[in-house]
């Protein structure tokens, strides 16, 4: 039986409706609800590892999620590794980022959160220190709108170091995040831990505004996130010492100082204003 011209037209705007149905349900399964960045520097050794363990999570959880390696100038195969890697989960959506010249840590994260196409984004040292597990302790805060910037700590709850840092290492620790409690103003107990979220909605404008690209970057986020009132969140993380780390107690001490210094110089001069 032929259809109308009225019903012809009916048929027609449905199947529009559907066709524009699928098509959001394809982008909104594209854009992935949690970006997590991965900074790293001449980590060949165990970045195919990390990159390993991270992507599984993501599979065993059904996260819908993306990865985003920031390589910082490695003169060795770090991206070439994290390449090689990632190929192995060709279902995931993985990115990695590579420029020449060795910017720092902070500039990295940096890239990889402008980067981030989720709402949430997520850091994490290339070494895992944090397990991935720990992931929902920062993202679901976040996901309930309870807090806007969360970031994992050694310090409130050390029955949850598994492998400690060398004591002398330890207790420059400590001292160093007194130092940063005192010139920031900042009342957390651990700024460094390299484990953090963020609402990208709000976070992503301060961006713009952030001038430390080394040691000192992760007091700035929170300062410049603290001083824009968005919600800070520490929270007790597992946590165990990796050997191969890259800082250095002399030298990172003193930078520290000169970095603290200039986040305090910044926010008197309004470089922080939007």
């Amino acid at each position: 039986m032929n259809c109308s011209q009225k019903e012809f037209v009916n048929m027609f705007d449905l199947d529009l409706l559907l066709t524009r149905k699928k098509l959001t349900l394809a982008i909104c399964q594209m854009i992935p609800a949690i970006s997590i960045i991965v900074p790293a520097y001449e980590e060949q050794a165990r970045l195919g590892d990390s990159i390993r363990q991270i992507l599984a999570y993501i599979e065993r959880e059904k996260l819908s999620a993306e990865l985003i390696v920031v390589d910082d100038g490695s003169k060795d195969e770090t991206a070439a590794i994290a390449e090689t890697a990632a190929a192995e989960f060709p279902a995931s959506q993985t990115k990695v980022i590579r420029y020449e010249t060795n910017r720092g840590k902070g500039y990295a994260v940096k890239i990889g959160l402008l980067e981030a196409r989720a709402d949430i984004a997520v850091f994490t040292d290339a070494d895992l220190s944090t397990p991935v597990e720990e992931l929902p302790k920062l993202v679901n805060p976040i996901q309930t709108g309870e807090y806007d910037v969360t970031f994992g700590s050694r310090a409130l709850d050390r029955t949850l170091i598994g492998t400690h840092q060398p004591w002398r290492r330890e207790q420059g620790g400590k001292v160093m995040n007194l130092i940063i409690r005192i010139m920031s103003g900042l009342p957390f107990a651990d700024t460094q831990c390299g484990f953090k979220a963020f609402n990208m909605k709000k976070f992503r404008p301060l961006l713009e505004k952030m001038t430390i690209d080394r040691f000192g970057f992760d007091v700035e986020f929170l300062f410049v996130a603290a001083h824009h009132k968005l919600r800070l969140k520490e929270i007790p993380m597992r946590w165990n010492n990796v050997e191969g780390s890259k800082v250095s107690v002399v030298r990172d001490t003193r930078r520290m100082f000169t970095e603290l210094n200039q986040i305090r110089r910044n926010a008197k001069h309004g470089v922080y204003k939007i």
